[in-house]
């Protein structure tokens, strides 16, 4: 049995192709005979986004083509995943998120399993997450499409899927916990900060009213526990009393919500004397 690869130029046009098929009117689709399946997005798991930095989460799918086509000309044909909101015809890259692209592996001559990553880049000027009512659950659809032998299009489609993937907002929560060193049996307090991205302004605001747990892993061991829970307030400030017994490490962590992902602050460590 062959395996074979896509080339990476191939692969580069996917998100060019997906949103052309977006853009097709809706007289032109017609059924490719293609077939999307085992579509997994980002391990099954939410994607996080915060203001600047570009996320990639991974997906993978498998696909099967008519007969007349063939995995040893990718040329021919596309198919890939995406993630929208609202209605699947929508015209433009306004909630719509593509691959930034995939890579497929003949299975044999009609069928080949492919992975790859979609793009999602928070930047000012782009349209994917530009509003907080982003942070919900997005919708999963396959853009479909048959080229002639001369790269034309012959026919493509946009096909729905039952599958949804949160897209949260990226929270972050400091820690500091003093005095340091402290006398053992002494109070120490643990204080920070829990903030949480903001896609209308592109920067990080305070997130009040949230529960957050502080935990504590004692020096020379694997496992931290939770040893208190704290309530932000207004500008997201956190602080706990705790009795110094030991030494060991201190951090905040936040579970999250339907859409804010969570967050765990770097460890503190305090020496008790």
């Amino acid at each position: 049995m062959k395996t074979g690869r896509r080339t990476a130029a191939v692969a580069a046009l996917v998100g060019a192709l997906g949103l052309s098929a977006l853009n097709a009117p809706a007289a032109w689709a017609a059924d490719t005979g293609i077939t999307v399946s085992d579509i997994v997005v980002n391990r099954g798991k939410p994607i996080v986004v915060g203001t600047s930095k570009v996320v990639e989460p991974s997906y993978s799918f498998r696909i099967t083509l008519p007969r007349g086509y063939s995995t040893d000309d990718p040329f021919r044909y596309s198919a890939h995943p995406f993630l929208y909101r609202g209605s699947i015809t929508a015209e433009s890259w306004d909630n719509y998120i593509g691959p930034g692209g995939y890579t497929c592996y003949e299975v044999d001559s009609r069928r080949a399993r492919c992975e790859g990553n979609l793009y999602i880049d928070p930047h000012w000027t782009q349209e994917q997450v530009d509003s907080n009512s982003d942070a919900t659950s997005w919708k999963v659809g396959v853009s479909l499409q048959l080229r002639k032998a001369d790269g034309s299009l012959k026919t493509g489609e946009r096909e729905t899927r039952s599958l949804t993937v949160p897209l949260k907002r990226l929270s972050k929560v400091t820690v500091d916990a003093s005095p340091e060193p402290v006398v053992k049996g002494g109070t120490l307090t643990v204080t920070g900060k829990l903030t949480r991205a903001n896609w209308n302004t592109k920067k990080y605001d305070a997130y009040g009213d949230r529960t957050v747990s502080l935990q504590f892993r004692a020096r020379g061991t694997d496992t931290f526990r939770t040893v208190k829970k704290a309530t932000t307030s207004r500008t997201g400030t956190l602080k706990a009393k705790v009795t110094a017994s030991a030494d060991g490490y201190y951090r905040w962590v936040y579970q999250g919500n339907s859409a804010t992902g969570a967050a765990t602050s770097t460890a503190d460590y305090v020496d008790v004397r």
